[in-house]
């Protein structure tokens, strides 16, 4: 899980990526909301690529056919 950090260098502000540099911007405030928008986009993307466990047994049991 990547984490997001922000740290200001002269003027402005670096957004990163765990170790790496991603985006410099000039205002902390756009900072925060990129970071706050990529935690959301992270956190939706997860709980797409984690499906539901299907159940064991079908929920819809099947009658044995008559034969006469």
């Amino acid at each position: 899980m990547t984490s997001y950090s922000l740290i200001k260098v002269g003027n402005d502000y670096v957004v990163q990526a765990g170790d790496k540099c991603i985006l410099k911007v000039g205002s902390r405030r756009r900072a925060a909301q990129l970071i706050s928008e990529a935690t959301d986009l992270r956190n939706a993307l997860a709980a797409v690529e984690a499906p539901e466990t299907a159940p064991e047994t079908p929920s819809l049991h099947r009658e044995p056919t008559e034969r006469s």
